[in-house]
C-alpha cells in the first residue's frame, strides 16, 4: 500500500506538470524509488461508469476499481505506472523506451486491444484514449492531454472503443455552416407550441450541427446548448411566467454539460425542448376538451398544408357543423379564425428575428400567395408585414 500510494503521487507530479517546480527528474525517481521513465499515457475508462455506479454502494466502487487493476498488474508487459484520474477512469503512464520508435504506435494500440479483451473477460468493458509519445518527462502532460481530448469522440460513437489522438479531425472554422432556416424554423414552431414539430426539428438540428463540427463533443455541446437558451427566450417573450423557466433551463443546462453519451444527451435535450414547447401550447390550448385539443395539434402538424374545415372536423371524427359550434365554444373563434391566427404568429418569428423576405415567410407559413399572406396578416395584425417589421425594428 504504501508503495501503491508513492507511486500514485509520483504520478500526480508528472501528469500535472508540476515535478518542475520540486525537482529535476532524475532526482524524483531517486526520491520516490521508481525506476521507469513513462513517455506515453493512456486512458482506461469503464464504459458507462456513471449509470453502473449510480446508487452503488463505496465497497462496490472499490471492488470494481481493484477488479480492474489487478487485472491490469497481470497482464501488462511492459513498466507502467497507474494512478485513477476520476471515478470510472485510470490513467496508465506507460514506459516504452525499449520500443523501436517505428513501432511504438502499433503496440500502444495492439496493447490497447490486450487490455479491452482482458477487462472484458473479467466483466468490465472499457474504452481507451491514447496520446502521443514524448521521449522528454516534461511534455508527459501534452501525452495526457491528448488521451483526454481523443476520447471526446466517444461522447458520439459508443463504447468498447480505442482512440487515438490522431484520430481526431481538426475543426476548420471557415467550413462552420449557421444552420439559419433550420433555426428559425424551429423558433419559429416553438412560438406556437408545435410539440410534435420542435422534437423533430430539434433532432435534425443536432445531427447536423454533429456532422458540421466534425463531431467535436465541446462546440457541439455549446451550440445544442445555446438553441435551448434561444429557445426559453422565446418561452419567456410569449408570455410564459419565468419562475420554472429560468430555474429549470439552468439545472438541464448543468446536466447536460456533464453527460458523457451522446443517446443521452439527446434524449434529454428533446425531454427538455418538448416541456418548453408545452408551456407555450398551454396558452393557446387552454382549458379544452380532449377533442379540441387533438384539432388544435393536427393544425400545427398540418400548417404548411391546405386544410380545410371538413379536413380537420373529418380528422376529430365529426361532423362540420358540431366541431365548428364545439371549436367556437370552447376556444372563442371559428376554426379558420384559429388556423389562420397560428400561421400569422409564427410568421411574427421570421418578421421579428429575420431577414427573409414576405413571400418566403409566406412560404414557411403554408400560404403560397404573397399578396393572400398580406391582406390575412393585415387583418389579424392590423398592419402589413411590412410595416410590423419596420415597427418592431425600430422600438
Amino acid at each position: 500500500m504504501v508503495e501503491e500510494m508513492t507511486h500514485i503521487s509520483f504520478s500526480q507530479l508528472l501528469l500535472s506538470g508540476t515535478f518542475v517546480h520540486v525537482a529535476p527528474f532524475e532526482v524524483l525517481q531517486e526520491m520516490y524509488g521508481v525506476n521507469i521513465q513513462p513517455n506515453v499515457v493512456v486512458l482506461v475508462s469503464m464504459d458507462r461508469y456513471p449509470d453502473l455506479a449510480e446508487e452503488k454502494p463505496l465497497e462496490w466502487k472499490m471492488k470494481i476499481g481493484r477488479k480492474l487493476v489487478e487485472e491490469l498488474d497481470t497482464i501488462l508487459p511492459i513498466p507502467f505506472l497507474r494512478i485513477w484520474i476520476e471515478e470510472g477512469v485510470l490513467a496508465l503512464l506507460l514506459d516504452f523506451h525499449e520500443v523501436n520508435p517505428q513501432d511504438r504506435k502499433r503496440e500502444v494500440l495492439l496493447l490497447a486491444e490486450i487490455i479491452q479483451k482482458a477487462s472484458d473477460q473479467k466483466g468490465i468493458h472499457v474504452s481507451i484514449g491514447i496520446g502521443n509519445f514524448y521521449d522528454d518527462p516534461i511534455s508527459l502532460i501534452c501525452s495526457f492531454e491528448e488521451a483526454k481530448k481523443s476520447m471526446s469522440g466517444r461522447f458520439f460513437q459508443g463504447n468498447k472503443l480505442i482512440f487515438h489522438t490522431d484520430m481526431r479531425k481538426n475543426m476548420v472554422e471557415s467550413l462552420m455552416i449557421p444552420l439559419t432556416k433550420e433555426k428559425s424554423e424551429l423558433f419559429s414552431i416553438v412560438r406556437i407550441g408545435h410539440t410534435e414539430g420542435v422534437v423533430t426539428q430539434m433532432k435534425g438540428i443536432m445531427n447536423r450541427v454533429a456532422e458540421i463540427y466534425n463531431y467535436n463533443e465541446d462546440v457541439f455541446k455549446s451550440a445544442v446548448i445555446d438553441l435551448l437558451m434561444m429557445m426559453s427566450r422565446i418561452v419567456l417573450e410569449v408570455g410564459v411566467s419565468p419562475v420554472s423557466i429560468l430555474t429549470n433551463t439552468a439545472n438541464v443546462i448543468q446536466d447536460l454539460y456533464h453527460m458523457i453519451r451522446y443517446d443521452k444527451f439527446v434524449l434529454k435535450v428533446c425531454h427538455y425542448a418538448e416541456w418548453l414547447t408545452e408551456q407555450v401550447e398551454k396558452i393557446y390550448i387552454g382549458d379544452v376538451s380532449p377533442t379540441i385539443k387533438h384539432a388544435i395539434r393536427y393544425m400545427k402538424e398540418n400548417h404548411q398544408k391546405e386544410v380545410s374545415l371538413d379536413d380537420i372536423a373529418h380528422y376529430c371524427h365529426l361532423s362540420r357543423y358540431h366541431f365548428s359550434h364545439l371549436f367556437k365554444k370552447e376556444v372563442g373563434i371559428s376554426v379558420m379564425d384559429f388556423f389562420n391566427k397560428l400561421r400569422i404568429d409564427k410568421s411574427l418569428f421570421y418578421l421579428e428575428k429575420t431577414e427573409f423576405p414576405v413571400h418566403e415567410i409566406a412560404n414557411q407559413v403554408g400560404i403560397y400567395d404573397s399578396n393572400y399572406f398580406s391582406r390575412l396578416f393585415k387583418k389579424y395584425m392590423k398592419s402589413s408585414p411590412s410595416e410590423y417589421r419596420r415597427f418592431m425594428r425600430e422600438t
